[in-house]
Order: structure tokens, then sequence, then C-alpha cells
């Protein structure tokens, strides 16, 4: 027996196509079946790749009595959250203000018009840890909705009230300066952890977009301190066992303060932002380090989460087999009978011991560097280096005999914004071909695939199916901004002019016309509760900070100031929670950076060959507050940066512009880099 959830294509939703419990989609029917029956709503919202989601369903979803009274009592809707940030946005929200936490699995009890009543996270099957069995939830949810039936009510209007009212924060200032900046970096030194990098305890999350932030800002200042900060917590990271050390690629979070443990789900988006700041450091300090993690985390998307199509998959599961991690873990006779006479050495690299580092396993880890070893072993560090390297291949290839962890292989647009970007900046520090063509067939993917027949934007994707869901502020604002990588990447006009697009339909159909920034969703979005507007980021960015990013990016392109204006509203409007809570604003302190710092625009005129050798000067540094253009001289002025700009003696041109207003033009690439 199927319930309502076998036409979908969510993989997380047509993981409980099976369930006993009578599971809809989000939608009219479940709705209209609420109010016809008069049942409370029964909303139950998690994503693939989340471990206690996966317990959950097992516990309860799966038992036919808790099926049984969730069928009596209620009409259960089962969400995909990154599907439905909108819902989950909403939803979170009560959930955080009844219980004062939020998380995954979500089970929020709404009235038949949606506004919700009662919630909670993670309900476990039997009563433990001084919490209620979700049993004993559904039967006293149950009973305050027949015999309390007006005090349900009363208190879903007064929960729906406090949504809509905390919504619009201002936190305004009445201009964006340096001090913002130096305080933001001033708090995260009072939280770092000056041994295991990061910043506060366990659980550990990498915080890219901080980082990133911390990056710049030593650009920017020259301060030192952020500098320090941003490279112990990179180097932490992948040494760590948060860093998967065979296949590439970062998981989540740790669930300790050294990094070792993760909960093992790997995100596209951790690893878009990663491989980006990891780019960064690298161009910035040379530390062959980063460079060697960000190749390896791209790597890694492009062997494991990639659509033969172009698309980026959203994520691998924790769990194999039904256990958490099993699929990474090694017991060290494993690792003696696969690497023979390089096992000592690895193991002494990798932590591999006998006792195990986790749960009686081995979870792989850096514990020493290359250099320390090969100095006691007598062995060569080009050698050591070698060794491991081809040790690390053994027993890659040994695990992915394995039974693999479950894979969403759903395509989200605002996820492949971000990958796209990783890859089209890649590409061009590293001069990598190959990442240039995996960022431009994931273009061409989205812009056949991701679009509705009139050109509007749509979500969601997964193979065999057509993509659905109108695109939220997230999926245009990441999407334009892995768009203009790709743009000064390739110069392909395109790819600018989509971006262009995009950002129009931004400020047309999601502005906050009242206030400043944007909505979450478009003017013509399904009616909700409430119209969700996220300022702060999480995981990944606030739609918000990201949208007010790339049209700072498009005003330095084409010299439009509505564009800046737009941001810089946008920033000042949330300007006080900048320097308070930088952890939860690093890519609004990523965009104010870029209006403090003096970013330039540079234009270059010519053909391919005479531009080489200025694009390698432009791209030889880590320059986050540059913007360049690239093209033939009279091509027709699809971008404005490279309008009037002709040939000095019919060689490759560099002009270094601010504000539009340009120095003389140069054709010397020494001349260019002292400019730069």
């Amino acid at each position: 027996m199927t319930n309502h959830l076998d036409q979908e294509t969510s993989p997380y939703l047509l993981q409980h196509t099976n369930n006993p419990v009578d599971w809809y989609p989000w939608g009219d029917d479940a709705f209209e079946l609420a109010k016809r029956e008069n049942k409370p709503i029964l909303l139950s919202i998690g994503y693939a790749a989340c471990h206690w989601c996966h317990v959950m369903a097992h516990e309860s979803f799966e038992d036919e009595e808790t099926a049984r009274l969730m069928n009596e009592h209620f009409v259960n809707i089962k969400v995909d959250r990154e599907e439905r940030p909108d819902l989950d946005s909403i939803y979170m929200s009560a959930v955080t203000a009844m219980t004062g936490h939020g998380g995954w699995p979500m089970t929020v009890f709404l009235t038949v018009d949606g506004r919700p009543f009662y919630s909670g996270t993670y309900f476990p099957k039997q009563p433990r840890y001084g919490m209620p069995s979700f049993k004993q939830i559904l039967v006293g949810v149950a009973d305050a909705w027949k015999n309390r039936h007006d005090k349900v009510q009363e208190g879903a209007e007064q929960i729906t009230q406090h949504i809509q009212q905390t919504a619009g924060i201002n936190a305004e200032v009445d201009s964006l300066g340096a001090e913002i900046l130096t305080a933001a970096v001033q708090d995260l030194r009072s939280r770092f952890d000056v041994n295991w990098g990061g910043f506060g305890e366990a659980p550990k999350f990498p915080q890219p977009m901080v980082i990133e932030f911390l990056l710049r800002e030593h650009v920017r200042s020259g301060n030192a301190d952020a500098l320090g900060m941003a490279e112990l917590t990179l180097q932490r990271m992948a040494q760590g066992g948060i860093y998967d050390q065979l296949g590439g690629g970062f998981a989540r979070y740790s669930v300790d303060a050294y990094w070792l443990a993760p909960h093992f789900e790997k995100m596209l988006y951790d690893n878009a932002q990663l491989a980006r700041v990891y780019l960064h450091a690298w161009q910035l300090t040379g530390n062959p380090l980063y460079r060697r993690i960000t190749e390896e985390t791209l790597d890694y998307v492009s062997r494991e989460m990639r659509h033969e199509d172009g698309g980026f998959y959203s994520s691998q599961d924790a769990d194999s087999e039904g256990e958490e991690g099993k699929f990474y873990v090694w017991s060290a006779d494993e690792v003696r009978g696969i690497l023979g006479d390089d096992a000592a050495l690895f193991m002494q690299m990798y932590d591999v011991t006998d006792e195990g580092n986790w749960e009686g396993h081995n979870i792989l880890r850096m514990n020493f560097r290359a250099s320390d070893i090969a100095k006691k072993s007598g062995l060569d560090e080009k050698e050591l280096r070698d060794r491991m390297a081809s040790a690390r291949w053994k027993l890659y290839e040994v695990r992915s005999r394995r039974i693999w962890p479950g894979l969403d292989d759903k395509v989200l647009t605002a996820w492949n914004g971000l990958m796209l970007a990783a890859f089209a900046d890649a590409a061009q520090a590293l001069d990598r071909a190959d990442y240039a063509d995996i960022a431009s067939a994931n273009a061409e993917f989205l812009h056949a695939t991701m679009r509705a027949e009139d050109g509007r934007l749509l979500r969601t994707w997964k193979a065999g199916s057509r993509a659905k869901y109108n695109a939220y502020l997230e999926d245009y604002a990441f999407l334009t901004d892995g768009l203009l990588t790709l743009y000064q990447t390739t110069f392909d006009t395109r790819w600018f002019v989509w971006a262009q697009e995009l950002a129009e339909e931004m400020r047309t159909h999601f502005a906050d016309t009242d206030n400043a920034g944007f909505y979450d969703t478009r003017d013509d979005h399904e009616q909700l509760i409430h119209r969700p507007k996220d300022i702060q980021d999480n995981a990944i960015p606030s739609g918000n900070a990201m949208a007010a990013h790339v049209l700072l990016k498009l005003a330095l392109l084409t010299g439009e100031m509505d564009y800046r204006e737009t941001a810089e509203r946008s920033l000042r409007n949330v300007g006080k929670l900048l320097a308070q809570y930088p952890s939860g604003f690093g890519e609004w302190l990523n965009a104010a950076s870029l209006v403090v710092a003096e970013s330039r625009e540079v234009a270059l005129v010519g053909d391919s060959q005479q531009l080489a050798p200025l694009l390698d000067v432009v791209r030889a540094a880590y320059r986050p507050f540059q913007v360049v253009a690239a093209g033939p001289e009279g091509e027709s002025a699809t971008v404005p940066l490279l309008e009037n700009r002709p040939r000095v003696d019919g060689a490759g041109t560099a002009y270094v512009c601010r504000g539009f207003v340009c120095e003389a033009p140069v054709t010397d690439p020494g001349e260019l880099e002292s400019r730069l």
C-alpha cells in the first residue's frame, strides 16, 4: 500500500510512500480534507540527509499503532524542507516561539487553515530523557482539539500574530562604515577557539561565510588577527574527521569541539561554500594544503554529486545499512589488511588505533604533519606524501565497494548557484579548463531545465520529471551570483544577460516596498499565513544578504546606481546586527565589506590571445573587491563596463576604474599589476 506521496519527486517524500501513515503532500487536497472532517493537521518537515528524521520515521511512522493514531485523529502532511523553504521558515518560527529551540524533524500541529498551535522536533517512540512519547503527544493533542477547541484556536491565533509581528526586524544604522567590520572581527575573536579553530563550543559548524569575511577583512585592513583565525580554522577542519580524508568533501558539522566526529551527511551547499573559501585562502597565502582541499572537494562533487546533464545533486546521507557513519569508518585490522607495509605509517598519520577514536571505530583524521612523520621515519617527504596518496586511493576503492549512503538526487536551483560559483571561481584561479566546462554545463542545464514556459525560474528538479515550484529569493540571488562568477570566467555575455534579468525579477517581484530588502517569496506566490522575509544567514546565506551582494556586483559592472542604492538600503537596515551577531550575518558582512572597501572595476579589451597575459595578472591574487569584464573591441555594449573602451595601439588593453571613472589605459602586464 502506498499513500498520497507516490507521485512526488522528492527523495525524502518518496522514502515515506510505504509508511502506514496516510501522508499527503502540502496542497489543497489535504486542507480540504481537514476542513471536511474537522481534523487538525499534523505537519512533519524534514530532509533526506537528516539522521534524526530517519530515526523518527523508523520508530514512529513505520509503526502500525502510531500510524493508526495519526490516521484516526489527523490529516498528515509531509514536507521536504529543501523543496519548500517558505513553509520551513514559517513553521520553524512557530516551533522556536513555542519551545525555545528548533530542529528537524519538525513536528507542528495546525488548525484547518494552517495556523500552528502545538509543536516540537523529534519525539521518541517511548518516553525518555524527560520527553513524552510521540503517541502520548498524539493522544494529548487530539484530546485538546476535541475538548478544548476554543483554547486551541486562541493559541493558534496568538502564535500566528507573534510570527507576523516579529518578522519585520529593524536594526538600521545611518551609514555603513569600517567600524562595523572592525567590531565584527572583535566579537568573533571573543568566541574564537585558539586551540582548534572555529567559534564557540561543540557542536561546531564550519561557517564559511564568516571565514570568507575574515579573509576579506585581512585584505581590506591588513588585520593579521582576522587572517590567523581564518587559517587556524581552515587547517583544523582540513585535518579533522569532518573532512573526508579519502574521498574529499566536508560533512555538515562536528559534534565535538575538535572537528573529529561529524554527523556524516554531506550537503552540496556546505561543499560549495567551503571549496570557495579554501580557494581564496590559497590565493591569499599560497599554502598548498588549501589548494589540495579545494580540488579534492570539487573533484568529489564532480565524481559523486553530479547528474550527467550538468545539475548538482543535493546531499549524501549520514546513514548506510541503518547505521550512522558506517560507510566512512575503519578498523585497524581492515587498514592493515589493505595497506600492508604502508599501514603503520598511514595509521600513525591518520589516527588509526586498535581501540578506535570513535565508538570503537576509526574516523580518519590527520594526526601528524607529513613532514614530522617523514623526519621520524627517515623518509623523503615527497616519497611519504606519494605513498600516503596511494594508500588513500586504495582505501577509497575498497570503501566504494561498501553499501553507499543514500543520495538525495534532486537538483535545487539555489544550491546549484552556489556550486556553479565555486567551480567557476576555481576555474579562474587554478587555470582548470575542466572546472570551467563543468560550470558552463551547469549553467546550460539550469537555463534549459529550471525555467517555466514563461521564463520564470523554478526551484527543484529530479531526473524523469519536470522542474516544479516557484523559485524563491535565494534561488534568484544564488544563481545570479553563480552566473556573474561564470561570466567573469568565460566572458560569455549570455550569462551576464541572464544574471541581470534575474536581478530585475528580484527587484520587481520580491521587493519589500514598505521597508528595505526582499521577501523570500514572489508576489504571486501561494497565500500562506505569513509572507516570510528571512534576514539571518544560517547554513546558507539568507536570500536577502546574497541579493544585496549581487546587486553591488552588478552596480560595479553596469554603473547603475539603483542597484547600489537598493543594496545599501538593505545593508543599513540590518547594520546594527552585523557587529553584534557576526556569526549569523556573515554574508551580510561580505556585502558590507564591498561597500566599505575601495572596489575596482577592470575592463579588458582585445582578442583572447591579447588578453591572456592581462588576465593572468588580474587572476593572480585574491581580490575580493574587484569585478572584471572582457571582450573584443567594438563588441556591442552588452556589459556597460566595456562601453567606449578602445584598444591602445591595437594591443590588448586594460582599464582600471573606480565608480566608472577610469585611470589611463595600460597594455603592459607589469603596469597593470602595479595598478591593482
